[in-house]
């Protein structure tokens, strides 16, 4: 009599296997579980697509503000070329190489330049908060029927432009303390950064809710905000070597490298900010632990698939269902926002 022997396990089922384990380490711990909770969100609402709309969008619209910036600089101190450099040179800190490339040059105040300025800025700007509220909205899946329309959209656009301005305006102010924290010998570096540190998370809270069509609190706001004001803060610091390295590559290829860099730049600051608004849904609604390999859902991934179902309702009066196994979850239940 010959003795059974099991089937040796394929390598399907040794991979299967192991994800199996991870998936069970995951669960068990709150640090681990979180980040996956993010990233599977992340990958759920298909948010780098997202980001990279934005920073298309927002690459296209630093010059002609820039070009704002320098013509009414150059026509309201039109006599002071020391006080014109000072200013541009602590607003244009913001952007990488750009800025020193600007503040470099002489400033004269131009009827035309100004025009062709703010109509540039104005279509790309709006498009690019355009595109953050629908990132922002498809993070926080607000259903189709719940979001402004046409106009009520751009309305919101040009309130992001002017939170956008005002902590720009801000960041501008700190920088021209710099001379007067200069006297001080001890502490004068860290004030100002702390300084540009929270101008970064209260313009990143504030865009957060503005751009977003249901209410947020502060609690629901403050965890990514914090997240993005301090990885703008790490670009604005390291990313402008990067940038400026990438332009003196060569004579010839220099401008090429500078444009590829700083798009490389909005790039990553962009996807850094909506990697933090995915970090507050996830901590607003509890949507951890996910299954990594989607077998033996949890009931986070059960509350997640039921929201991403709510969101894809276009009618008020639509009705919109999710089932798991034959039980079925009415999208309506939803709470709307």
């Amino acid at each position: 009599m010959t003795d059974l022997q099991e089937p040796a396990p394929t390598g399907s089922s040794r991979r299967d296997a192991i994800l199996d384990r991870i998936d069970t380490v995951q669960r068990r711990s709150t640090p681990a579980g979180f980040t996956v909770g993010v990233i599977k969100k992340f990958g759920d609402d298909r948010a780098g697509n997202l980001a990279a709309l934005i920073a298309y969008y927002s690459f296209f619209s630093i010059f002609p503000l820039l070009l704002v910036l320098v013509t009414i600089l150059g026509f309201v101190f039109d006599g002071d070329p020391g006080l014109q450099q000072d200013i541009v040179g602590s607003a244009l800190e913001q952007v990488p190489a750009v800025g020193e490339e600007l503040a470099s040059g002489s400033l004269q105040g131009s009827g035309v330049g100004l025009m062709v300025g703010i109509v540039g800025a104005l279509w790309a700007g709006l498009a690019a908060m355009v595109a953050g509220q629908n990132a922002m909205n498809d993070v926080w899946d607000v259903p189709r029927d719940a979001r402004p329309n046409f106009i009520g959209t751009r309305v919101r656009a040009l309130l992001g432009l002017v939170v956008v301005g005002v902590g720009l305006l801000g960041a501008t102010i700190v920088g021209q303390l710099g001379p007067t924290f200069d006297e001080i010998p001890r502490g004068a570096s860290l004030a100002l950064s702390l300084a540009n540190l929270v101008i970064n998370v209260l313009v990143t809270g504030a865009a957060f809710r503005v751009l977003t069509a249901r209410k947020l609190s502060a609690g629901e706001i403050l965890p990514g905000a914090i997240i993005a004001g301090v990885g703008y803060f790490a670009l604005q610091r390291f990313g402008a070597a990067l940038v400026t390295r990438a332009a003196d590559a060569s004579d010839t290829y220099g401008v090429f490298a500078l444009v590829i860099g700083l798009l490389s730049w909005f790039y990553l600051l962009a996807q850094f900010t909506v990697l933090a608004a995915e970090v507050n849904v996830v901590r607003a609604r509890a949507l951890w632990p996910r299954s990594l390999t989607g077998r033996n859902l949890t009931e986070a991934d059960r509350r997640a698939f039921q929201r991403y179902g709510t969101e894809a309702r276009f009618h008020d009066e639509a009705t919109v269902e999710v089932s798991f196994d034959g039980c079925v979850s009415p999208g309506q239940g939803e709470q709307r926002s």
